[in-house]
Order: structure tokens, then sequence, then C-alpha cells
């Protein structure tokens, strides 16, 4: 899988090979798209707050459903999705407490 960002004027595209992608993962894809461009753009707290946590329900959707944890968990038995949305919980516990603000400018 690949992808490609560019910015052209007022717009972000974005391009993803989804030639691997279960068509449930596109979709989720792009329904994160959407609903990130809502939450930077909304005026409404309860919209922030709401869409906020929508989108990291769909991340964590994502990440349930990836290539890596369904076909490692059939063969082990070992819960990776679990595993790594718990670990990614901490990560973000500890940024959210810190007050830390990743940047990813170039």
């Amino acid at each position: 899988m690949s992808a490609q960002t560019s910015v052209k004027e007022s717009k972000i595209r974005i391009e993803i090979d989804a030639s691997e992608l279960s068509a449930n993962q596109v979709r989720l894809i792009r329904s994160l798209n959407t609903m990130i461009a809502h939450v930077l753009l909304t005026e409404s707290e309860e919209e922030y707050f709401e869409g906020s946590a929508e989108f990291m329900r769909m991340c964590a959707s994502l990440i349930k459903q990836a290539h890596f944890s369904s076909s490692l968990k059939d063969a082990q038995n070992i819960p990776y999705a679990q595993q790594a949305l718990e670990y990614s919980m901490d990560v973000l516990q500890e940024y959210v407490t810190a007050s830390k603000v990743v940047s990813y400018d170039n």
C-alpha cells in the first residue's frame, strides 16, 4: 500500500492505493477524512467533542481491521489489535497528560 498527499490551492488531495484494502476499510478511510475536516472546521462545542470521539472510534476500528492483526490472530490466537489499541491509548494518555503536541511539519 502506498499513499501520496498534495496540496493544490485550497484542497488537499490524498491518494491511497486501495488494491489490498477491503471495501469497509476504504469506506472508513473516506469517513475519517470527512470527520477530521468537520472537527477542524466546526464552531459547535458539541460537534467538536462528539466528532473527535467518533474520529478516534473510526481509527480504532481501522486498527482492528488491519491485515497484520487478523492474519496473525488466527494463527497464534494473540489479540494483536486489542494490544495495539491499548498501547496507543497509553501513549495518547501520556501526551494528553504532558500537554504535548506532536508536529509533523516538514
